[in-house]
């Protein structure tokens, strides 16, 4: 039996990363359908300029996810503007250095770690007791990294996939509160950060020899219709585009393409280019 439509009017949803991309657009989208936004991130002009787009729709906060006590004091404040939360989108992130493992500087490798997967956990943690009084929703934003595993992106590969078994672990945990558990699954999307990554040498080597299909990022307004679909359903998982669903559930035989087109694509010249400096 499908499930009714979950009702986004008067929702209070908190969005990490709000500041720009997939975070500001799934904000706008979602305010147009009614709900309170508390926008959390690391840049206050552009938050407090999105603030001002959504008018009274929507309250923000500056907090960075590697840091447990901005994350908490972020959400008690949200709290006590707002009155509770309802949804939770855990976005923010950050792009990895594109290099081997054996040549990244150490601290770049962690960083990505902590900011993807240990942001990601201390967001739930801070909202968990929130979400779970008014019976909500947690959306946790893995990527088609956590399915495949390229290289050259080792700590963000990582990242995702703990992102999502945090989400597997949490859905049966949270089932008898009535609290839904999401993951959200990219692939390239047109943000700030897959631009940057694109520009990086190793990246741009191997997207020339790559065919299009597999590396055309899609605009952010489309992973935001997703994201508000898969809201409005409480979806268990959202994959933006659509067409990559049989990749994520057919992980190793993918896997095993990937590594192939890695090959041919030249990647053994691009890593000893990486690892020679």
């Amino acid at each position: 039996m499908a499930r009714s439509t979950y009702e986004l009017r008067d929702r209070t949803v908190l969005i990490t990363g709000a500041a720009r991309g997939i975070g500001a657009e799934t904000a706008r989208r979602l305010a147009a359908r009614g709900a309170r936004l508390a926008l959390v991130g690391l840049e206050p002009e552009r938050l407090e300029a999105l603030s001002a787009e959504l008018s009274g729709s929507a309250a923000w906060w500056e907090a960075d996810v590697s840091d447990a006590a901005a994350v908490q004091r972020a959400v008690d404040a949200v709290v006590e503007r707002f009155g509770g939360l309802d949804v939770v989108m855990a976005n923010a992130g950050i792009a990895p250095p594109q290099t081997t493992v054996a040549a990244v500087d150490p601290a770049a490798f962690e960083r990505v770690i902590d900011v993807n997967l240990l942001g990601v956990w201390r967001t739930v943690r801070a909202t968990l007791p929130h979400v779970r009084a008014r019976r909500g929703y947690l959306l946790l934003i893995a990527s088609m990294a956590a399915a495949v595993h390229p290289p050259l992106m080792a700590s963000y590969n990582i990242a995702k996939a703990g992102v999502e078994a945090l989400a597997d672990s949490l859905r049966p945990e949270l089932a008898a509160d009535g609290v839904d558990v999401g993951c959200a699954y990219f692939g390239f999307i047109d943000t700030d950060m897959v631009r940057d990554a694109f520009e990086e040498a190793p990246t741009r080597r191997l997207r020339q020899r790559a065919p299009a299909a597999f590396t055309r990022p899609l605009p952010a307004a489309a992973a935001a219709r997703g994201l508000e679909r898969g809201i409005e359903r409480r979806a268990r998982r959202i994959v933006v585009p659509r067409s990559a669903i049989p990749v994520l559930f057919g992980g190793r035989l993918f896997q095993a393409v990937a590594d192939a087109g890695a090959r041919r694509a030249g990647i053994a010249d691009v890593i000893r280019d990486v690892e020679r400096g």
